[in-house]
């Protein structure tokens, strides 16, 4: 009997001690996140103020249904439903053409016909609410949150009948063109931040290391896919925010799946790329020559660059203070981007959908952090809160 309670007492404290560790995360700082529910559980008001908005969003979620690639009404030129398949946003119709084919590019503008194909706006879907439920699980324990969490994840990942296919042959395929393109890859980057979230959800009983294992071979095939597949070199390729944000991709999929020799090959390679994208004043040309210029600009900085900067901590590679030998770095498109996009300069660059300031908010919170700067902190309290930006203070501030 002394026995039988001496090992419930062992498993209870070893429970404890392993729910109490910082977790295995990539793009958000185990230290703060975990510094963060110690606050919780201390009842701080802050705190309790930010997971009480998390613990909402989850709630809802419980009863959700699953979707899967296997939901949408089309079928890919493969014959499977498995393979995941989207149509490229910016093309339409081309209207001296009967049948409007081959379709012509209108840049930013988006064509609503794309909302026929679900497996893009299901996957980021799945990924948004692991968000959520993974939080939720992380700062309460609860194993509802990560059962649900788990049932989103055995759907799009490894279930037979519902799993999505480890490829994107066919994404972002232009009527009367191709089936697919590599620029369609970038459809994939929820992926890098569901890495997090899977890492949120160790230790529940709902996802075990067993199916965390069979996840993570399905990021090793898709990232194999990505290597050495025809539309993944040519995104490889691409001199814009395509090619940062695949290195993004590549970098924190590597890391996820214990390959960290090629997180740091890939993070190394991608500092080649700031000469190429970013001039000495910090202008992004590849960006602001397209239809919403400022909007493109952030993007590359915040799903590319800071992305790459925050993976680059976990494999020994500094992207935060890289300088080309003639100025060029990721800060100086930072300082060069921040008068424009809290409208303290007038833009001069295409803009064809309005900037929201808020799209700068997670940039200069982490920022602030990493340069150890305040004056960065300062200009994001400037914007005014929204339920993005209070999530990025749960993640970051």
């Amino acid at each position: 009997m002394k026995n039988k309670l001496f090992l419930i007492v062992l498993v209870t404290l070893y429970s404890q001690l392993s729910f109490a560790q910082e977790p295995v995360v990539f793009l958000i700082n185990a230290h703060h996140i975990k510094a963060k529910k110690d606050a919780y559980q201390k009842k701080d008001a802050a705190a309790k103020n930010q997971v009480e908005l998390i613990l909402s969003k989850a709630d809802a979620l419980l009863n959700t249904k699953p979707k899967s690639v296997m939901d949408k009404s089309s079928t890919p030129p493969s014959g499977s439903k498995h393979d995941y398949m989207s149509q490229a946003p910016y093309f339409w119709p081309d209207p001296s053409k009967a049948d409007g084919i081959p379709y012509i590019r209108k840049d930013g503008e988006r064509n609503p016909d794309i909302r026929k194909i679900t497996d893009a706006a299901y996957l980021h879907d799945m990924t948004s609410k692991c968000k959520y439920l993974s939080l939720a699980y992380y700062f309460t324990g609860r194993e509802s949150y990560a059962a649900k969490a788990s049932e989103l994840l055995n759907i799009w990942f490894l279930a037979a009948e519902t799993k999505m296919n480890p490829n994107l042959n066919y994404a972002q395929a232009i009527p009367g063109l191709n089936d697919g393109r590599g620029i369609g890859i970038i459809e994939s980057r929820s992926l890098a931040e569901l890495a997090d979230w899977i890492g949120l959800l160790s230790g529940s009983k709902a996802l075990s290391k067993d199916k965390t294992e069979e996840i993570k071979n399905w990021y090793k095939q898709y990232l194999s896919w990505m290597l050495n597949s025809k539309n993944g070199k040519d995104e490889h390729h691409s001199k814009n925010n395509h090619g940062t944000i695949y290195d993004a991709q590549i970098t924190s999929f590597a890391l996820f799946t214990d390959q960290k020799a090629l997180a740091e090959t890939t993070l190394t390679e991608s500092l080649k790329r700031i000469a190429v994208q970013i001039t000495p004043e910090g202008q992004q040309p590849l960006e602001l020559a397209r239809t919403k210029a400022y909007s493109y600009s952030t993007m590359n900085l915040n799903e590319g660059w800071f992305n790459l900067a925050l993976l680059g901590e976990h494999a020994g590679v500094d992207i935060w203070n890289y300088q080309t030998a003639d100025g060029k770095s990721i800060r100086k498109a930072l300082d060069w981007l921040i008068p424009y996009g809290l409208a303290e300069k007038e833009k001069t660059f295409k803009q064809i959908i309005p900037y929201n300031s808020s799209e700068l908010y997670r940039l200069l919170i982490i920022a602030g952090t990493e340069y150890k700067n305040a004056a960065y902190l300062k200009q994001a309290a400037s914007i005014q809160k929204d339920q993005e930006t209070r999530l990025t203070d749960l993640l970051y501030n």
